[in-house]
């Protein structure tokens, strides 16, 4: 999280799910955050358009992206983030965005709907959503293996015509913070970042 400024404007329309250990878990989360002022989006419940164990409570932050405590018993790992959507304008486009880039990444497509796609790694991933209200200026960083990974995000996507938001370079954040940056076609800041020393 960053405090939001005149030049980088809050992130809104984002939905972030983060994982509970049992149903009272997430009933325990959404019960403390409507108690704390902030207003419900989805009391909890089983989500079964989802699938069969999916439980779910969701309240809005301050800027009016949802925030989900999830449980679902099929899912396990270390994780915290479960799962994020990003709401998108034109479903299509972002597609091609995207299989432009999870060559670049390691990652893949998967979870194909008439109204969504995931984009996956590992265990977990997130969901391009066509809804509204758009998702308007998130930034995603992906991890690479190192600099010229980065390199290669960078010149691919800006090969295909993406518009670049930052070349690949050391970036203030740290020293070893390798990253470059292109928008997505909602104006969205996606990075590839290697994290090459302490």
């Amino acid at each position: 999280m960053a405090q939001a400024r005149e030049d980088r404007p809050a992130t809104r329309g984002l939905h972030v799910a983060f994982v509970a250990t049992s149903h009272a878990a997430v009933d325990q989360a959404w019960s403390a955050a409507v108690a704390a002022g902030y207003e419900s989006d989805g009391e909890p419940g089983l989500r079964l358009q989802y699938h069969a164990d999916y439980y779910g409570g969701f309240v809005l932050d301050p800027d009016g992206n949802s925030a989900e405590a999830v449980y679902q018993a099929r899912l396990q790992g270390r994780n915290v983030v479960d799962h994020m959507w990003i709401r998108v304008r034109d479903l299509a486009a972002s597609r091609r965005f995207y299989e432009t880039m999870v060559p670049q990444l390691g990652l893949r497509i998967g979870g194909e709907r008439p109204e969504r796609f995931h984009v996956a790694g590992h265990h977990r991933s997130f969901a391009l959503v066509r809804d509204d209200p758009v998702t308007e200026r998130v930034h995603v960083a992906f991890p690479v293996a190192d600099n010229p990974s980065v390199d290669e995000f960078h010149r691919a996507m800006v090969a295909a015509g993406y518009r670049d938001n930052g070349p690949p370079g050391e970036r203030r954040y740290h020293p070893g913070y390798y990253g470059a940056f292109v928008l997505d076609p909602d104006g969205n800041n996606v990075e590839a970042v290697c994290h090459n020393r302490a």
